[in-house]
């Protein structure tokens, strides 16, 4: 039975209404839901179990490019923000602000007071304060470059929340460097995104377009800001990862000095660099089908489930000493330098229930154990990326010997599934204006259709920008794998292209 004629698990399919089948993935995988407080979420134990892997890695990543972790309070005094003037305008609007330090009763009710004499904004982001560390341990060019990472998390009103994809709190890490060249600073850039990179589309099995952010898209304060735009389902952008270098705007701010070589004193060059649980919503939106969420054997909290298959009271001591066996043997193979991640599912439940439990949840590779594959020695193979075929019946020693193979093909055939849906909904083809609004007017879900990026030449002008707006539309990047523009015609404006760039909607 093809999966285009069988019941899909998941209620809601892609085609009916994607936004809906996100949030209904989400819940029947149980990674997530919405908390009590409104735009906030709860991330559940195999939700955490992914930004844990996600995160294992990209702390791997950054210690090994020579930063060190470290941690900054949470509040930030008013007064420090705004030192960096563009920078407190661009985050103004999202900014959480305590202003009193306890609560006292009056009329019965709780009311605040003793009124803060700064306010303290809730952490948004932490180069201000940051900076004003950096000034004091800074002092010679001896001390740089100082280049340092915080996993935390941050505040940023939302007013039109998305688990995993905008809440108002999220979990991140933020590097942030300071050195004594420019040029070095931009190597810095370059270097974290490429690691962004590298996380995303090897790990997540999510391909990205690399570049550089128009003036307009950029990171309030930065001089640069590059990023990793990825393709989801319905066509749009998710922004997975953003590098930017701040030239000498925050050191001139906090005062982050150095004495050179010679005697002299120099303003340093400072970069800044994150990612966050926002990454866990582009793995759902690239990977997901109507069956629920499909995860990369990389980040998947467990990559095997074992699913014991009692059938009466006199098997189930051989069947569960079977299966504890080859979890034991699976556990001691390595998978991507690391112990195979092996659970088994013991709970008192139909067997059927439990398959589609994990199916739901996207874990990789489902096997099931029952009397007649312990006499066998064999083991029932399912196989998350290929439920349309049938399960496999494999010697065990062969699936143990080949255990590593199998995920890696998984992994691949995931990363190669989302390049080839990207290739089909990227449009090189648009060259005028009015194919281009007729490409970005279309209403509703598209996962059925074509919404999708286009790649065009552009003017560069803030002015041409104006002409997106109505249709929801921004430029994600210039990409660094530029084409050739000469001669070519702005798609907005029809005046001569400075540049190559992606259009898109995004999230």
């Amino acid at each position: 039975m093809s999966s285009a004629q069988r019941k899909t698990a998941i209620r809601i399919t892609r085609a009916e209404d994607f936004p809906a089948w996100y949030q209904e993935v989400v819940k029947e995988a149980e990674m997530a839901e919405p908390s009590g407080v409104r735009g906030c979420m709860v991330i559940r134990p195999w939700g955490y179990g992914v930004w844990e892997q996600i995160q294992k890695r990209l702390d791997q990543r950054i210690r090994e490019t020579g930063h060190q972790n470290c941690y900054f309070p949470i509040f930030i005094p008013l007064d420090l923000i705004e030192k960096e003037a563009s920078h407190v305008e661009g985050f103004a609007k999202e900014m959480a602000v305590v202003t009193h330090h306890r609560l006292i009763q009056k009329d019965g009710k709780l009311v605040p007071d003793g009124q803060l004499e700064v306010p303290l904004v809730v952490r948004p982001t932490s180069e201000t304060v940051i900076g004003e560390a950096f000034a004091r341990w800074i002092r010679s060019y001896r001390d740089l470059p100082l280049k340092i990472n915080q996993w935390a998390n941050v505040v940023r009103w939302e007013m039109r929340p998305r688990v995993f994809l905008r809440t108002s709190e999220f979990l991140w890490q933020e590097g942030h460097t300071a050195h004594a060249s420019r040029d070095e600073a931009l190597d810095e850039t370059a270097m974290m995104l490429e690691v962004y990179r590298d996380l995303s589309e090897n790990w997540l099995a999510v391909p990205v377009i690399a570049g550089e952010k128009p003036e307009s898209e950029r990171f309030p304060g930065a001089v640069e800001t590059h990023c990793i735009e990825a393709m989801m389902q319905d066509g749009k952008a998710l922004q997975a990862g953003t590098s930017h270098f701040l030239g000498q705007n925050f050191s001139k701010a906090a005062n982050i000095q150095y004495q050179t070589r010679d005697g002299g004193l120099e303003l340093a060059y400072t970069t800044s660099w994150g990612a966050s649980t926002r990454l866990i919503g582009a793995l759902i939106m690239t990977h997901s089908d109507d069956d629920g969420l499909r995860l990369p054997p990389a980040v998947a909290p467990s990559q095997i489930v074992i699913l014991p298959i009692i059938r009466d009271e006199a098997s189930a001591a051989d069947v569960m000493a079977a299966v504890d066996a080859l979890a034991a043997r699976l556990a001691a193979e390595r998978y991507l330098d690391l112990p195979v991640r092996v659970e088994v599912d013991r709970r008192d439940m139909n067997a059927g229930e439990k398959r589609w439990s994990w199916i739901k949840r996207g874990v990789p590779v489902i096997l099931e154990v029952g009397p007649r594959d312990v006499a066998s020695g064999s083991v029932a193979v399912t196989e998350r990326v290929a439920l349309d075929q049938k399960k496999a019946i494999i010697p065990q020693d062969e699936l143990v010997s080949g255990i590593a193979t199998r995920l890696a093909l998984i992994q691949k055939q995931l990363f190669d599934q989302a390049v080839a849906f990207r290739a089909t909904r990227i449009r090189a083809d648009i060259t005028d204006y009015d194919a281009f609004r007729a490409f970005f007017s279309k209403e509703g879900s598209d996962f059925a259709g074509d919404l999708g990026f286009v790649r065009a030449p552009w003017c560069g002008t803030r002015e041409s920008e104006t002409k997106l707006d109505d249709l929801g539309v921004t430029i994600r990047c210039l990409p660094y794998d530029q084409g050739d523009i000469a001669g070519r015609a702005c798609v907005l404006t029809g005046a001569p292209a400075t540049v190559e760039a992606i259009f898109a909607k995004s999230y």
